[in-house]
């Protein structure tokens, strides 16, 4: 009994920190509809720079205003963050904003790279509060005790300024309907900001009261994403006692995890995720998402056609002097064209899921790595053909889809984005942990292709034929009747229903396709690299799709390949210099201000401009 006591309060101490960073985020997504995925760097900056204050500031008055000055000083950084970066692109379509903070992340970490260098911190005790407090004879960490004091303050004084004050009042009354709290003469602009500063600054408290736990390092802000994100989802987007109950849950929970069962603590928290979304929809407190609903809606979508004969022409120059290449270019540049092709392949099939059927899925990379595992798997423990394994890789990815999405499309908006990732993730775990069969951290190596493709050349020819059909393929697809099925399904569902199209069944099919497609690019990539690794299953695998379809353009069939083919260019450039990230981020959100509505979405804009009236009918 004084064991299991002990856990409980060793959980609801790592709660505290994990609330204060996810009720922030819950604050922001509440009132702003963004999904900010810098949410982590902002924690991170929190313990950087709580760190340099506790070094100047001494005594434990120093060490506790220091905490609180963290939370003040990160709180002034998302301000600066909400006016430059965000505030230029809230009428950009839904989720567009995602791109701005991913291009915050980078910035970010190499700011903070550069500033307080590559070393991990250590994190100064509490003054008066090393040691440890007997509680029915366990030991409790002291400072455990005190953030269990200190968060009910907090989750009070927050409670209050909602439910008491007239900030409160229209905080409220815009997660609820933000044209009406407009309407009403309400400065939506400085809400925004208000909002944004204030879950910055719970960012910046929870990672600088992290500090004597964990200390600082530059994989706080990834490490912090997921758990976040599992918490504001579980207790209900928008949600305080929500965020404040998952985070309590999760902790205890991982607690008694790595007691118990070690093996779980990877994917535990997603477990719960799953079986409380299937149970509450919506999360424990949350109320259903309906897309549009907050007027970032974007520009109304025009009506995707066929390409004329103009565009025709240039894509067929442009194949035919990508199939040149080995004529003029090096061996390194036919490699280098034969990852962007794959990773081509890869963007496209989440743009097909994403841009056609309005489904955001988190967790593609499950299909991509799903496909590059299930090659890796069958040549190296069943010996088969590797033409056969090519064969059989998509299919496998293919019907892994079906069954994900069979239980993801139950839900919509966020929770569907979430629930993907959390299926993502259970893979990666599974690859990961099964070492045996998997070969798990270590990966699968020797994974080559046959004799008559084990040359640069040729494997760059059979990745142009596979990648550039499989694209071609998902265009035919999206102008066929199917194509045309799944978009009235994005748009709108009755009215869709009501023709006589099962649209559950529409997405369905479009998410196993998908996920055959995507499936197809990591066997395509398994046999060009020859070996395989978790990370390919990872979170950031799935963000790094996600991020360059929406920088290409969600609203143009282009976009997947664009937004791929741009990243992965300018990323192959870049990552040669030391502060390449720092570059990369600021590209990244020059682009999403400039281009709000992403490169080919951009493009295709100009050339309208650019094209005489009449000719402009015809098209």
């Amino acid at each position: 009994m004084e064991f299991f006591v002990a856990q409980i309060l060793t959980g609801l101490a790592n709660a505290s920190s994990l609330f204060l960073v996810a009720c922030g985020l819950s604050l922001i997504f509440g009132v702003t509809r963004i999904v900010n995925f810098a949410h982590g760097s902002l924690y991170m900056l929190g313990a950087y720079v709580g760190y340099s204050l506790m070094q100047v500031l001494p005594g434990a008055v120093g060490f506790w205003g220091a905490i609180v000055l963290a939370g003040v000083a990160v709180g002034l950084i998302g301000v600066v963050i909400e006016m430059l970066v965000l505030r230029p692109v809230y009428r950009a379509p839904e989720l567009f904003q995602l791109v701005a903070t991913f291009g915050v992340i980078l910035v970010v970490q190499d700011l903070t790279l550069m500033i307080w260098g590559p070393e991990d911190l250590l994190g100064p005790r509490a003054p008066g509060l090393r040691g440890v407090f007997r509680i029915m004879g366990e030991p409790i960490p002291k400072y455990d005790i005190v953030l269990l004091l200190i968060t009910p303050f907090i989750a009070l004084g927050l409670w209050y300024l909602i439910t008491r004050t007239r900030v409160g009042v229209l905080v409220r009354a815009a997660t609820q309907d933000r044209e009406m709290v407009g309407a009403l003469g309400v400065n939506q602009a400085w809400l925004f900001t208000g909002v944004f500063a204030l879950g910055s600054a719970l960012a910046g408290l929870g990672g600088a009261l992290q500090l004597p736990k964990g200390g600082a390092d530059l994989l706080m802000d990834f490490n912090i994403l997921a758990p976040v994100f599992v918490v504001v989802v579980i207790g209900g987007m928008g949600s305080l006692p929500g965020a404040y109950l998952a985070a309590v849950i999760i902790s205890v929970l991982n607690v008694f995890g790595v007691t118990y069962l070690p093996q779980s603590t990877l994917v535990l928290m997603f477990i719960v995720m799953i079986i409380v979304l299937m149970i509450r929809p919506y999360g424990l407190f949350g109320r259903e998402e309906v897309a549009g609903e907050h007027g970032q809606v974007g520009e109304p979508e025009r009506p995707i056609k066929p390409a004329g004969g103009r565009t025709r022409i240039i894509v067929a120059v442009g194949l035919a002097i990508l199939a040149l290449l080995p004529l003029y270019g090096s061996g390194f540049a036919q490699v280098l064209a034969t990852d962007i092709l794959i990773f081509c392949l890869f963007a496209a099939s989440l743009h097909f899921l994403l841009g056609l059927g309005g489904l955001v899925s988190f967790g593609h990379a499950a299909y991509y790595g799903g496909g590059a595992y299930a090659a890796a798997l069958l040549v190296h423990h069943f010996d088969t053909r590797m033409e056969l394994a090519f064969m059989l890789a998509p299919l496998c990815a293919g019907i892994a889809a079906l069954a994900i999405g069979w239980v993801c499309l139950r839900l919509t908006g966020v929770y569907f984005a979430m629930l993907t990732l959390a299926f993502a993730q259970l893979l990666w775990s599974l690859v990961f942990q099964w070492g045996d069969v998997t070969g798990g951290d270590d990966g699968l190596v020797n994974i080559w292709p046959a004799a008559w493709l084990n040359d640069t050349t040729v494997f760059f020819y059979f990745s142009l034929i596979f990648t550039v059909g499989g694209i071609l393929l998902l265009r035919h697809v999206a102008h066929s009747p199917f194509g045309y099925a799944l978009r009235a399904a994005r748009d709108s569902q009755r009215q869709a229903e009501a023709t006589g199209i099962h649209t559950r069944r529409v997405q369905l099919i479009a998410f196993g396709f998908a996920g055959l497609m995507g499936g197809l690019a990591g066997a395509l990539f398994v046999f060009s690299k020859g070996s395989v690794f978790p990370n390919e299953l990872e979170i950031a695998r799935s963000f790094d799709a996600l991020i360059v379809v929406f920088l290409g353009g969600v609203k143009t069939l282009a976009g997947g390949v664009v937004g791929a083919a741009f990243f992965k260019g300018l990323e192959d450039v870049l990552t040669r210099f030391e502060y390449w990230r720092l570059v990369m981020g600021l590209l990244i959100i020059f682009v999403v201000i400039v281009a709000p509505q992403g490169i080919a979405g951009t493009g295709r804009r100009l050339m309208r401009r650019l094209t005489p009236a009449p000719e402009r009918q015809r098209s």
